[in-house]
């Protein structure tokens, strides 16, 4: 199932993508894909409807709404850093004995086409294209990494913008440089895990102004997702409809040579198979 939702800031409706074309209105469902609706079950409470909904042809063409990130702000969006080898060797760091956790403002959420803007005071803003997990139910003290499976309500493509300066000359306070307002696009959709082969195998892409930047697949993972939520599990209670940021293949800008920052009218594009794609225009400090 492919989880959306549509509509203007503050005023998105759930929706249930059921083609590249259509869409099933499950608002008389659940009011939002919130803490409340993964809480309840998710998606079990919505195959029934939509099986019914398509049966009768019940569907809506999309007519060119905006599409808002396909999950309401989460309780906690939480981030993993240097979580792929080869992106860990080319910022000349070690590759971590466990995951690195950082935490980013759950505000920063946003859709996947909106704009993203650079923060005051910023030289060194930058791009990352992620997988991304949210959580389906509230865990706890998992006992195996099996469990972790259990856990998953599904995974998207998220935008791990960051600025670096903040982020590494500020006290070494990562969040500093992960919770600017519009630094973390998301979707355009949530994807159910049975829909996915193997999350483990998934390509991962991103330009900026149509030059490739990141190339990357999550098979070179430190840490996969199973093993990030079981990890996770025994040091905070995650709670359903949470985001968790998996961390980035090589290609940011922080590791090419010279470094590249993102300026006002540039446009990035990212995207992981199977789980849609994402554009995002820079705009310049508020």
């Amino acid at each position: 199932m492919y989880l959306m939702r549509i509509g203007a800031p503050g005023a998105e409706k759930p929706v249930v993508r059921v083609d590249d074309t259509h869409y099933a209105d499950v608002s008389d469902v659940t009011p939002d894909f919130d803490e409340k609706f993964f809480g309840a079950g998710g998606t079990a409470l919505l195959a029934q409807p939509v099986a019914d909904r398509i049966a009768r042809g019940e569907v809506h063409a999309f007519a060119g709404e905006r599409i808002g990130a396909p999950i309401a702000r989460p309780h906690q969006i939480l981030c993993i850093g240097l979580n792929y080898s080869d992106h860990a060797a080319e910022t000349g760091q070690a590759v971590p004995d466990e995951p690195i956790l950082f935490t980013k403002s759950p505000n920063t959420l946003i859709g996947p086409y909106d704009d993203v803007r650079i923060p005051r005071g910023s030289t060194k803003t930058d791009w990352e294209v992620e997988l991304g997990v949210v959580i389906g139910k509230r865990t706890s003290y998992l006992d195996s990494i099996e469990e972790a499976h259990e856990a998953i309500a599904g995974y998207l493509v998220v935008n791990d913008v960051s600025e670096r300066a903040f982020q590494m000359e500020r006290g070494g306070q990562w969040s500093k440089g992960k919770s600017a307002e519009t630094f973390n696009p998301a979707g355009p959709w949530l994807v159910t895990p049975d829909e996915i082969a193997d999350v483990g195998n998934l390509g991962m892409w991103l330009n900026v102004n149509g030059v490739r930047r990141q190339t990357g697949i999550t098979k070179t993972m430190i840490f996969d997702p199973y093993v990030i939520v079981h990890h996770l599990s025994q040091f905070m209670v995650l709670e359903p409809g949470d985001l968790i940021n998996t961390g980035t293949p090589p290609g940011v800008g922080m590791g090419l040579t010279p470094q590249v920052w993102l300026q006002p009218g540039d446009v990035m594009e990212l995207g992981i198979d199977g789980l849609g794609s994402q554009r995002q225009n820079v705009l310049g400090p508020r």
